[in-house]
């Protein structure tokens, strides 16, 4: 996993909860670049973007530095129908994509 990955910067704390948790770099890279919802952080000036990849949620916590640049601070993936984080791994999209098409 890379700090600088698509131009956008990854705070350790972020690297290290997708490592914990499964979740790719590209994954939360999507659901940050195409989220289907997002809504304002807790921390002021921060964004929650939210993408479904089969049976999980992938939620992406990012905001902009003073440079405007796109800094994730955090990343965690929750089953679609709970409000709670899980530190339960996820499948990739491609591995969900796959698993749909060739069963």
């Amino acid at each position: 996993m890379d700090n600088h990955y698509n131009g956008v910067i990854w705070t350790n704390h972020a690297l290290e909860r997708m490592a914990q948790r499964g979740i790719s770099q590209g994954d939360a890279w999507a659901t940050f670049q195409n989220p289907q919802e997002s809504r304002p952080g807790q921390t002021a000036g921060s964004w929650i973007y939210y993408r479904t990849y089969g049976q999980w949620k992938i939620e992406v916590v990012g905001t902009q530095n003073e440079k405007k640049e796109w800094v994730i601070l955090s990343v965690w993936s929750r089953p679609v129908n709970s409000n709670s984080p899980s530190n339960v791994k996820v499948k990739s999209l491609w591995q969900t994509i796959k698993d749909q098409i060739w069963g």
